[in-house]
């Protein structure tokens, strides 16, 4: 049990400071009564427009997670707040349906998980994801999936039938060989080994499969390239991506503190090394610039990811065409012949 800590919120006015220790970390489920549940990307530098995401927050609580200052818009904090006050959109279904009606849309990519894991633990009972899985399969609207949850093989049954009527692709998230390492830096995710298991499930099921190896963080994971690439590999995955840590805004002291107490020999090696493939700084927010670092040591990265990645015969994730399977339901399709 850990105790409620977060960096300053910018977007307060006040801070409190705790005069006495900390109570412990509370669970706490809270409602989005927002009337969208797409959200539109516009960065030019992500393959994909449209994202969807049941759940704000995530139990997971990865130190890294890009996602933490954006729970500083509701008033919330980026660090134990992040992972513990989940925001849950009880009409996700509902209004992905409403959204699939309306004339406007063709029939596009949607990525569940831009933001947060879709299949983190409260999914299990409140299952907002597998009800939007099932309006895009009744739509056959094609999906793409980020994970690092296991739960994704309760729905399995209904991603072959999108697999086989729409187009699926599911990514499992997996920076880490070692599960111990892991267990510190992503404390409440599933380990690596049941990762890489569900991965082998959905792939002999005939689903595409892939692993994001994001983020490397130098000095801590990035050796462990090689060995990631050929377990995705044995257990039928068919394409890899990597990008490089970011810590934009509350990320950085988030991360900082916890890396600090779960790895004291090592913290300095880690900052040097990232700061040496950011060019002295810590992040890079720029378009294009975000996702990689530069100089000898980010190239030595970088090759030691396309050797790994070419010997053991993985893809590269590349932007594809979306078959134009969509469809509303009760409505004659045109026929070609």
């Amino acid at each position: 049990m850990r105790t409620v800590t977060n960096p300053p919120n910018p977007f307060e006015s006040q801070h409190r400071d705790l005069l006495e220790p900390a109570p412990p970390v509370a669970l706490q489920m809270f409602e989005d009564a927002t009337r969208d549940i797409l959200s539109r990307n516009d960065s030019p530098d992500l393959p994909f427009r449209w994202s969807l995401n049941p759940y704000r927050g995530c139990f997971h609580a990865c130190a890294y997670c890009y996602a933490r200052p954006t729970h500083e818009y509701w008033g919330f904090g980026a660090g134990s707040d992040f992972e513990s006050k989940i925001i849950v959109k009880r009409e996700a279904a509902a209004l992905l349906r409403r959204t699939f009606e309306k004339p406007s849309w063709k029939g596009e990519l949607i990525l569940f998980s831009g933001n947060t894991d879709c299949y983190q633990p409260l999914e299990a009972s409140l299952e907002l994801t597998r009800a939007c899985l099932d309006v895009c399969a009744e739509y056959r609207n094609p999906v793409g999936i980020i994970t690092k949850g296991v739960l994704v093989l309760r729905d399995i049954e209904l991603l072959c039938r999108l697999h086989q009527e729409a187009s699926v692709h599911v990514y499992f998230s997996i920076p880490f060989s070692d599960d111990e390492v892991a267990r510190k830096v992503e404390p409440q995710a599933p380990s690596s080994r049941k990762r890489f298991e569900a991965m082998a499930r959905l792939a002999q099921a005939g689903i595409p499969t892939g692993i994001s190896l994001s983020p490397i963080i130098p000095g801590l994971n990035d050796e462990d390239l090689p060995e990631l690439l050929a377990r995705a590999k044995q257990a039928g995955a068919v394409e890899a991506m990597a990008t490089l840590l970011r810590l934009s805004g509350s990320v950085e002291p988030v991360f900082m503190e916890r890396m600090a107490t779960a790895f004291p020999d090592r913290i300095t090696k880690m900052t040097n090394r990232i700061r040496d493939v950011r060019g002295g700084a810590i992040s890079e927010g720029a378009f294009f610039e975000r996702h990689h670092g530069t100089g000898p040591y980010w190239a030595m990265i970088e090759q030691l990811f396309e050797v790994s990645r070419r010997k053991v015969g993985l893809s590269v994730l590349q932007p594809e065409a979306i078959p134009p399977t969509f469809r509303r339901p009760g409505i004659e399709q045109p026929r070609l012949f």
